[in-house]
């Protein structure tokens, strides 16, 4: 089986348009950009390469089916139709995730329950069998209900597609490394000019931007449920990760700089560059904001800066962002941006965004404060 399949590239909210963006870099042109999500065309290979090069998406999905179902019985009924033991084989472990959402089917472990039937009577049909031991790979299905429609999908990634592998150890509150790819594509930075965090924390923005300036496919560090499925095969993967590696291009030297006024983050954010075999392109440095030097022209500070939610925190960072202020005003070709939910950042920066673009950071609501100073002058 190699036939064309409907895939999913899941989206954080505010970020459809940079998924749909990166999915088109890699050659994947036939898409449909919904809330949430980015449909596009591929086929088994394309399970592979877009689980091992996707950095602003969170999974990559299988589209299994999608039809009305306002009662459990159109569920059921639109679940057994699908061609299950394409994709299952016998000892293939199945839980069932689900969602619902304006739905009159409204009881998520129902359906789930629901789903899951209908899958077993659809194996016992293929396999003859009666039981099914499920001791084998993993193949995660989800029942997403919408307005009386459901979405069921299969889930080729497994751990989140922010897991690269090089972040063994955390701070208090790590930026996802998906949410720092998709900021480091909004603000067209590339590998020639210079980039600095002056709140690093773990150094998830510089590890991201060498990932990306070096050409790098994100994915090579880890495993994807995928790999163990036999529909989709080993030979697949294997020629995947050839293509990723001879793709990687490290022969640009990089300018990346990280400091932060907590050591523990610091040593946190080189053990990430070492594990990401990036030790020698990024420097990191214990300081204060106050000590930063910005070196280079047409550089950009790319930072998601601390924001204390107790009131002796909150004025901490207040003032961490007025230091910051004078810096950069004194570098007018340098460029700026800002993840914060901070409602008063442009008032303690001392300057007004060019641009600002509503992201969540988890849960947490936050603006992407944009502030464009010009681009590099073309090289002749």
């Amino acid at each position: 089986m190699n036939k064309q399949l409907h895939l999913i590239a899941t989206a954080p909210m505010g970020l459809e348009s940079v998924v749909a963006q990166e999915l088109k870099e890699l050659g994947y042109m036939d898409q449909q950009v919904e809330n949430g999500r980015v449909t596009f065309r591929g086929d088994l290979a394309d399970i592979c390469r877009t689980n091992l090069w996707m950095r602003t998406t969170d999974r990559i999905l299988v589209k299994m089916g999608e039809f009305p179902a306002r009662t459990f019985d159109e569920l059921f009924e639109g679940v057994k139709a699908i061609t299950w033991a394409d994709w299952l084989p016998r000892d293939a472990c199945f839980p069932v995730e689900g969602r619902s959402h304006q739905s009159q089917l409204s009881s998520v472990p129902a359906c789930q329950g629901i789903v899951k039937k209908a899958i077993v009577e659809k194996l016992k049909q293929a396999y003859g069998s009666e039981w099914f031991e499920e001791s084998g790979a993993k193949y995660t299905i989800e029942v997403n209900l919408l307005k009386d429609r459901a979405l069921i999908t299969l889930d080729t990634t497994g751990a989140g597609l922010h897991k690269r592998g090089y972040r063994k150890l955390v701070t208090e509150a790590p930026l996802k490394e998906t949410m720092a790819a998709a900021i480091i594509q909004l603000s067209r930075w590339s590998g020639e000019r210079p980039l600095v965090d002056p709140f690093c924390g773990s150094g998830t923005f510089l590890i991201e931007a060498a990932m990306k300036a070096w050409n790098m496919a994100p994915g090579l560090r880890r495993s994807f449920h995928a790999e163990q499925w036999p529909i989709v095969g080993s030979s697949r993967w294997d020629d995947a990760r050839d293509e990723a590696y001879d793709a990687l291009d490290d022969a640009e030297p990089l300018e990346l700089f990280g400091s932060d006024n907590d050591e523990q983050a610091i040593a946190v954010a080189e053990a990430a560059a070492k594990a990401a075999g990036l030790a020698k392109q990024i420097r990191f440095q214990v300081a204060p904001v106050k000590r930063l030097k910005l070196q280079g022209d047409y550089g950009c500070i790319i930072t998601n800066p601390p924001y204390g939610e107790r009131l002796g925190e909150q004025k901490d960072a207040e003032t961490a962002i007025r230091e910051l202020a004078p810096i950069y005003a004194a570098h007018p070709n340098w460029s700026a941006f800002v993840l914060t939910p901070s409602k008063t950042f442009e008032h303690h920066f001392a300057q007004q965004a060019s641009k600002r673009r509503k992201l969540f950071n988890g849960r947490i609501e936050c603006q992407l404060y944009q502030f464009f100073g010009p681009f590099p002058p073309r090289k002749i």
